[in-house]
């Protein structure tokens, strides 16, 4: 699997970026991606010939209309553990959270794709797994339930009740179609405790008022 970080200060002082609006990686977390821009390809290319880390985080702009946009300050650093070429140039990887940083700034870079300098002391604490705290795993399934039902959406319900703590709030605040500030408050919560009860409180008011909008 490779190198493991102990510590904050294992960890780089600067990342390839990959801007996704709407895409969300947490420590521990797994987020599949489907890549086929070239300057995307190149950047995974660079990485693989790495330590094999790509930052993750939210442009706060509309990608659509603006050539560079601003960036979220706070991103997540994954690690690329799945790795597939297709027939068609493209590459479905997997990456698998370490760590989240905030972003203090942007190298100055020849390459078509972003690289920033980021900072994970604030975050030293991500790089211990949480025991997930007092859960209330059954007032969660119930909004899980009527948020998807709203929806029309299914869930592997085995796992759902038998992943650990961390692991279910991890997957439901990366999965769920979650508005892209609602995804970020997720993101930069404090505390285990503090995403679950912004987790619970989000499928709560989504099962009440319908379907998300993402922006």
């Amino acid at each position: 699997m490779g190198r493991r970080y102990h510590a904050y200060s294992d960890l780089p002082h600067s990342l390839p970026l990959f801007p996704l609006t709407g895409a969300m990686l947490l420590p521990r977390g797994h987020l599949p991606l489907n890549v086929f821009e070239p300057r995307y390809l190149e950047m995974v290319d660079y990485a693989l010939q790495g330590d094999r880390l790509i930052g993750m985080i939210q442009p706060i702009e509309n990608e659509e209309t603006t050539l560079r946009p601003r960036l979220s300050q706070v991103g997540c650093a994954g690690k690329l553990v799945a790795f597939q070429e297709t027939t068609d140039n493209r590459y479905l990887i997997t990456l698998q959270g370490v760590c989240r940083f905030r972003l203090t700034g942007e190298m100055e870079n020849t390459t078509a794709w972003r690289a920033g300098f980021c900072d994970f002391a604030p975050f030293a604490g991500d790089l211990a797994e949480t025991a997930g705290g007092d859960l209330p795993r059954e007032r969660l399934l119930t909004a899980l339930k009527t948020y998807l039902t709203r929806r029309d959406m299914q869930a592997d319900w085995n796992s759902v009740l038998t992943a650990p703590a961390e692991a279910l709030v991890n997957a439901l605040a990366m999965m769920c179609p979650f508005a892209p500030t609602e995804k970020q408050a997720l993101l930069e919560a404090g505390s285990f405790q503090e995403r679950a009860t912004t987790l619970l409180a989000l499928l709560e008011m989504g099962g009440e008022a319908g379907p998300t909008t993402l922006n």
